[in-house]
């Protein structure tokens, strides 16, 4: 069996290592010179010395909103410190330490860009990469192929009536870097997931005013420091400074900066690979993950509003399952039925097609489901437990949450030790 895995970030370490357990030959691509991912902080934005995109969407004063106690693998927790949550470089080192555990960096091929994956005869996979260094192009053919490349590289830019007008800088949480260029400047963030929120704390610290426009009934409630002033939506922009609101209130500004999510993104798919993305629902995945219709082609990663690393292993302890036979899917048909009843079960609930892969409080059956049906150890309450006491403290207690410390008691339990 020859396994092509595409990305080395969490989700591609995690792949590789259960990919390499059961005996698969496998090749792992990372279109960078280094291990992590999303993790991986540069300064560059843009493009890189080679031309080719940088996809890292961190900053320099990250720290995870999910405790370290929940955010490791099942059976390679992050090591014991005294604090709970960790910088972007902790995070870093932690997935280093995970690669050299499990012997996986000799099996990188970094600076490869992997261009074009497309299905060929024999249910097999064929897939191209360029080496950057000396753009050669290089084409293998595989038995199958993990996805795991991210979806944090392509950034979603709403329309905004009149944005056209605006004379300030426009740009993208993807590209911000840090509050030091933003000194004295008047600032509209947009959007109140957890970077709008972490983002918009960060700006605080350096701006002279940030105005935060959301939707969210759970962010109006989150305090900020006393130059941060929640706003709603925008309703348009009214000449080259001032925006107006939909309750009719208006502001001047020098920058708007979007913090509105991204785009799953895999232009390396070719068409004849049937992945079709309808506003972020991707289709026909079975399981989040599993190409109905084409099954040696996996996603890894996909689902939001979860236990990342936990959940990145047990996808990848699924699909090798799989591959390796000792675990049977359904038919093309029953795959398509489970799918649909469970889509349609999540439309009638009022979720949209850009929350077609979000768990949250969907999580937990998602991962037993996995776990009953692969033969294998679930993901432990309490990891569960804690992720979410951590996201609410994220909207409950923004300025201070940071500073709590926790520590898993059993696998149910977790108690905070400060």
């Amino acid at each position: 069996m020859r396994v092509a895995i595409v990305g080395v970030g969490a989700a591609g370490l995690a792949s590789a290592r259960h990919a390499f357990q059961n005996g698969f030959k496998c090749d792992v691509f990372e279109m960078s010179n280094e291990i992590g991912g999303t993790w991986v902080y540069s300064d560059d934005v843009g493009q890189d010395k080679y031309g080719y995109p940088i996809h890292s969407a961190m900053y320099q004063d990250l720290r995870t909103n999910i405790a370290k106690e929940a955010m490791g693998f099942p059976d390679f927790p992050v090591p014991s410190q005294e604090k709970s949550y960790l910088t972007h470089e902790e995070v870093l080192s932690f997935l280093n330490q995970y690669a050299d555990y499990f012997k996986l960096r000799q099996h990188i091929k970094f600076n490869c860009m992997v261009t074009d994956i497309r299905p060929t005869e024999g249910n097999k996979w064929q897939l191209t990469y360029v080496f950057k260094p000396n753009n050669e192009s290089i084409t293998n053919i595989y038995d199958a192929v993990m996805i795991c490349n991210g979806h944090y590289n392509d950034p979603v830019l709403p329309e905004v009536t009149n944005l056209q007008k605006f004379s300030g800088e426009i740009l993208h949480s993807h590209s911000f870097r840090s509050p030091v260029p933003f000194k004295d400047k008047r600032i509209l963030t947009i959007g109140a997931g957890p970077s709008g929120l972490d983002v918009t704390l960060q700006l605080s610290k350096c701006a002279k005013q940030v105005y935060f426009s959301h939707h969210s009934k759970r962010a109006s409630k989150t305090m900020f420091p006393s130059n941060v002033q929640h706003k709603p939506d925008v309703k348009s922009i009214l000449n080259e400074k001032t925006i107006e609101f939909v309750d009719g209130s208006s502001c001047d500004i020098d920058v708007i900066l979007f913090c509105t999510g991204y785009r799953y993104n895999f232009p390396f798919l070719h068409e004849s690979c049937g992945i079709i993305i309808d506003n972020n629902f991707i289709q026909p995945l079975y399981k989040h993950m599993i190409h109905m219709e084409k099954p040696t082609l996996c996603f890894i990663g996909i689902p939001f509003n979860v236990c990342t690393f936990h959940m990145f292993d047990l996808q990848a302890r699924y699909f090798c399952n799989y591959l390796s036979g000792s675990m049977l899917l359904p038919s093309t048909e029953e795959m398509r039925k489970h799918t649909e009843t469970e889509m349609e079960n999540r439309w009638a609930k009022g979720l949209t097609k850009r929350q077609a892969h979000m768990m949250g409080e969907y999580q937990e059956n998602y991962y037993n489901d996995l776990a009953k049906d692969a033969d294998t150890d679930p993901i432990l309450p309490v990891y569960i437990k804690l992720r979410n006491f951590s996201v609410d403290n994220l909207y409950s207690d923004l300025i201070n949450f940071r500073e709590n410390k926790y520590k898993i008691v059993d696998q149910e339990n977790f108690v905070k030790v400060n």
